[in-house]
């Protein structure tokens, strides 16, 4: 019986011990963070999450670790974004453009020469205008912490200078995945073809389109002057990209693990467009040493577009609303009476 009854009572101290310490096991498991994004590693984009890691990782102690993985191996940002909804991944990084599908607004930033030059785009985006667009995402699953810095977009193509508007006429363009960019192109006289970003370096290889349209390093970082010959700055868009979390995920960490992801991103906006300006200006000219053929688009031929243009950007504000159309539009107007 006292044997018995000795075992009973380790047992039962074994159990008392055993909590605790089960519970100070999890307690210390630090929460993981599944980080998308769909550039390589050596990018301006790869650079900025592996600093926002550091960051959260720094700021919490170690119990919030991302995980980066970049390369689209989660996928594309359609993909991905559809993941954060229904809570399979935590966080990414990628076009406002492939988020117009989920929340209208976003075709704001997709408007054609909207934007003039990087001081433009920061106050519009972190001002009362961009936290507009931000706040019309939880409704949809998501929420957006700050926006980044994809840049200006200029075009590559395989067939011949694009000096003018007739130069477009039917070269196969690959386009993001959006109505807007697709309406914009068409209307410019080229053959539109949207295609996930992550499939573009094998089309453009195989000559499946003759061309394609994103910042200057982007087109560096890519690749894509082994298998494009001429550039044509035309800065026709300014792109932004938007770092993104599952809200349901969101949803379920205490303001502190909130506060330490929302002051990691904003940390980490800083350094990407800093990173993201200072590295488009040497990327043209490494362009220029690689082969590429480099054209600047006059004033008078951007004219031309823009105006050509007009039909779709009176399609974006009706798509987008008119009040946040014309709010966007007077909150330009203060900004660049600022300078």
């Amino acid at each position: 019986m006292n044997l018995v009854r000795r075992t009973l009572i380790a047992a039962a101290t074994l159990a008392a011990l055993s909590t605790p310490l089960a519970s100070l096991a999890q307690d210390i498991k630090p929460r993981l963070i599944r980080f998308g994004y769909g550039l390589n590693e050596q990018s301006n984009q790869g650079r900025a999450v592996k600093l926002f890691a550091e960051q959260v990782e720094k700021a919490s102690g170690g119990k919030m670790k991302v995980r980066a993985i970049g390369a689209a191996a989660l996928g594309p940002d359609t993909q991905m974004q559809q993941a954060l909804i229904g809570g399979a991944q935590e966080m990414m990084v990628g076009s406002t453009a492939t988020l117009v599908g989920i929340t209208k607004e976003m075709a704001l930033w997709d408007t054609p020469f909207l934007i003039n030059n990087g001081k433009e785009a920061d106050a519009l985006l972190d001002g009362p205008v961009g936290q507009k667009v931000i706040a019309k995402l939880p409704e949809k699953g998501l929420v957006g912490l700050v926006y980044w810095e994809n840049g200006f977009r200029n075009l590559t193509n395989s067939k011949r200078p694009v000096t003018r508007l007739e130069d477009l006429d039917g070269i196969k363009l690959r386009v993001m995945q959006n109505n807007v960019f697709l309406d914009s192109f068409k209307t410019l006289g080229a053959n539109a073809v949207p295609l996930p970003f992550s499939e573009l370096f094998s089309a453009l290889e195989t000559k499946t389109v003759d061309g394609q349209e994103n910042p200057f390093n982007t087109i560096l970082s890519s690749k894509f002057y082994e298998v494009q010959k001429y550039l044509t700055v035309t800065n026709h868009v300014y792109s932004p990209w938007i770092v993104l979390v599952s809200k349901k995920w969101w949803d379920g960490l205490s303001k502190d693990e909130q506060k330490v992801l929302m002051d990691a991103a904003q940390v980490s906006r800083d350094f990407e467009r800093k990173d993201t300006r200072e590295e488009a200006g040497k990327a043209l000219a490494d362009l220029k040493a690689k082969g590429m053929q480099i054209n600047e688009l006059s004033p008078a031929e951007s004219a031309r577009m823009r105006d050509k243009l007009t039909r779709v950007n009176a399609s974006i504000a009706a798509n987008v609303g008119m009040d946040l159309w014309n709010e966007t539009q007077a909150e330009l107007g203060k900004i660049r009476a600022r300078k």
